[in-house]
């Protein structure tokens, strides 16, 4: 299977915005993490580490997503403004189906979508 060339992923822990670069056009995807309901109350250790346990759980998974998404293309770049693109890089990069990718990823803010069209553009240039 020939793989696609470029892809950009603009991310942080609750969402991610993929977008592939084709010659004249962006084609964006959008990934969200699955959440936990806020209301539940922290009574105890025991309840907390609970909780943890399962924000680690739907984090691996949107994580995962993510990887799922990436595997067909030579080229990614991952951008935000959180750790969540240097989490989701470590994961890669244990991962042997993305040794022949190169990822790269950029320290970025809330880009408004032309502001991430124009971003990507420029760093595939």
């Amino acid at each position: 299977m020939e793989k696609n060339k470029c892809l950009a992923i603009w991310m942080d822990h609750s969402n991610a915005f993929l977008m592939e670069l084709t010659k004249d056009t962006i084609v964006t995807k959008t990934i969200i993490s699955e959440s936990l309901d806020q209301e539940e109350e922290y009574s105890s250790d025991k309840h907390e580490k609970l909780i943890h346990k399962k924000e680690q759980h739907q984090l691996l998974s949107y994580y995962k997503k993510l990887s799922d998404s990436i595997r067909n293309y030579q080229e990614v770049l991952l951008f935000g403004p959180t750790d969540a693109k240097k989490e989701l890089l470590n994961l890669l990069k244990s991962d042997h189906l993305f040794e022949k990718t190169k990822i790269d990823i950029e320290n970025s803010d809330k880009m408004t979508e032309s502001q991430m069209y124009t971003f990507v553009r420029e760093f595939f240039k």
